[in-house]
């Protein structure tokens, strides 16, 4: 069975897994912790994707009407057992 690669899908935007030293330049920029950022799970099929794990923080870049691009990051964080 062939597997779909929804980071292919227009409507998804694109993610990116950051270096580390990417990842201190942005916690330096914006004088933050790791543990500010917003989360996303890591079975989230964007997440899995593009082969983040838990740890890794990742790049979102949207498509915006007003600005053109949108840029968000998320730390990738493992789903709470139930």
């Amino acid at each position: 069975m062939t597997r779909l690669n929804v980071l292919l899908h227009e409507m998804v935007p694109d993610h990116q897994i950051m270096t580390d030293e990417d990842v201190k330049n942005l916690l330096v920029t914006f004088d933050i912790t790791e543990d500010h950022l917003p989360k996303i799970y890591h079975d989230d099929p964007a997440v899995k994707a593009c082969g983040a794990k838990p740890g890794n923080v990742i790049t979102i870049v949207r498509k915006s009407q007003t600005a053109g691009e949108a840029t968000s990051y998320r730390l990738v964080v493992r789903r709470p057992k139930k």
